[in-house]
């Protein structure tokens, strides 16, 4: 090739070289790519309640179907039309658990490890997709997923709030989304909106819908989100939605993703036809956090952490105290005790959270005696002494000082959240002068509490909240929400 005079090369062999350095090339790029796509098999049979590779050898795993039934349909070419038995136990309000490790559960067994799930996410950041994150509004902060961008990278991303109908009676949803998009900005992520949701009552969803489709150009949408924040749910009230007009998504909801009280639930890439014009939906793995409520119960204590109904604030001291709460103790189930240290005698806590905890007040010098005595009988969850006395229940073995000052006589308070359960408002004494609260809040090991602007729930939270004044520039970036 670099030969000169009568050995040059000619015409052709330079055109054949070239050729060949360009097939060489496309070689090359295209098993990067298929590394990358590696954990998106989509040619492997999957289970369609929960994305695991379907298998006929461990009756116990996630996606065992019998010898007899997986021949059938792979012979009629129905492998897509398949449940596996865990989704069919799941579906009839079995608990069973299958993900460990950093983030997953002690109780039951574990077939994959809450980093394998996560790792299935990690060719977002290669891909052209759209993003939609769900984040849980009872569980706000424990859910937002704060290093989200390094698994989608800089694709645009759609918030949508789920739950929206847990909150109150009376809340003003228009504090409530403006105070979500206040949160976000801090985040400095590429929201293109927000959307307060309801899967159950196909709340917003609409909306969604049609900032989906306004978005999505052609790419794949990809739904992302915590464990247990309602993904399933969410893409069953989308089908729901879809399938009034378009025949495609009424077809994809007769094999559609397996709704659980079990975080977990879907363990691999589901592949959903739901857009008729090109881009398909997929539904993924949640991201197991481990300073969640639910990484340390145990799994039939699950159901207890996700709330039913409309949440009510539940308000202490219920009477008047001669000395206020100062030197008392409150018990949250068995997952959380607040030791007031110091408060003026007109402080006020209340509690928003599942009604399954129940709340106790004693005094602090008796708290350890009370918690060792009552823990797994009235302190619940863990449910049963046996399980509260077992190795599995490592305690309240996390302690955080809280000094909470109240210089803005305008400021209704602070909410101090706790990752996967709910939060709780801390209002001072009304008046000019400087006000302190000091707290120990005692919590299991890993997990993390927060404190935050309260957010405005109640029929008093549209009275109190205040919309911040916006400059040009902010009013331009700012992503808007939508109810």
């Amino acid at each position: 090739p670099d030969g000169s005079g009568p050995s040059a090369p000619t015409r052709g062999e330079i055109f054949l070289q070239r050729r060949c350095s360009s097939d060489a090339s496309a070689v090359v790029v295209a098993q990067g790519k298929q590394k990358e796509r590696k954990y998106l098999p989509l040619n492997v049979p999957t289970c369609y309640g929960c994305g695991a590779p379907l298998q006929t050898s461990e009756p116990e795993a996630p996606g065992y179907v019998q010898v007899e039934t997986y021949n059938l349909k792979k012979k009629h070419r129905q492998l897509k039309t398949v449940p596996c038995g865990r989704c069919k136990l799941l579906s009839h309000g079995h608990m069973i658990t299958a993900v460990g490790g950093n983030g997953g559960y002690s109780g039951g067994r574990q077939f994959v490890t809450a980093e394998e799930l996560r790792h299935k996410l990690s060719h977002l950041r290669h891909e052209k997709a759209l993003i939609v994150k769900l984040v849980d509004i009872v569980d706000f902060n424990g859910s937002f997923l704060a290093r989200i961008r390094d698994i989608v990278g800089a694709n645009p991303i759609i918030l949508v709030i789920t739950k929206v109908d847990l909150l109150p009676k009376g809340t003003d949803l228009n504090c409530v989304g403006d105070w979500v998009v206040e949160s976000t900005m801090k985040k400095k992520l590429n929201v293109l909106s927000v959307h307060l949701t309801s899967s159950k009552s196909l709340v917003g969803i609409a909306g969604v819908i049609s900032e989906i489709q306004k978005q999505k150009k052609g790419r794949d949408v990809y739904i992302l989100g915590a464990a247990n924040v309602g993904k399933s749910a969410f893409i069953n009230g989308v089908l729901k939605m879809l399938s009034y007009k378009d025949p495609v998504a009424a077809a994809a909801r007769r094999y559609k993703p397996i709704q659980s009280a079990v975080p977990g639930t879907t363990l691999g890439p589901i592949q959903i036809e739901a857009f008729p014009g090109g881009g398909k939906l997929f539904d993924t793995p949640g991201v197991h956090l481990h300073h969640r409520q639910a990484a340390v119960v145990h799994s039939e204590d699950l159901p207890l952490l996700a709330p039913k109904s409309r949440l009510r604030g539940e308000s202490f001291p219920k009477h008047r105290l001669s000395g206020g709460l100062t030197g008392f103790t409150i018990f949250w189930g068995g997952l959380v005790r607040i030791d007031i240290i110091k408060a003026l005698p007109t402080a006020r806590l209340t509690f928003y959270g599942p009604k399954a905890l129940q709340l106790h007040l004693v005094p602090t010098e008796q708290g350890d005696e009370f918690y060792q005595e009552q823990v797994g009988i009235l302190l619940t969850p863990p449910t049963g002494k046996e399980k509260a006395s077992s190795s599995r229940w490592m305690g309240l073995g996390a302690k955080r000082h809280l000094h909470l000052k109240y210089q803005d006589t305008e400021r209704r308070g602070y909410d101090v959240a706790v990752s996967g359960v709910g939060w709780m408002r801390v209002e001072a004494a009304d008046g000019g002068e400087v006000r302190e609260i000091d707290l120990a809040v005692h919590v299991p090991k890993g997990v993390e509490i927060f404190v935050r602007p309260p957010l405005p729930v109640g029929n008093d939270g549209g009275e109190w909240y205040e919309y911040r004044e916006l400059t040009e520039m902010e009013q331009e970036v700012r992503p808007k929400w939508y109810f």
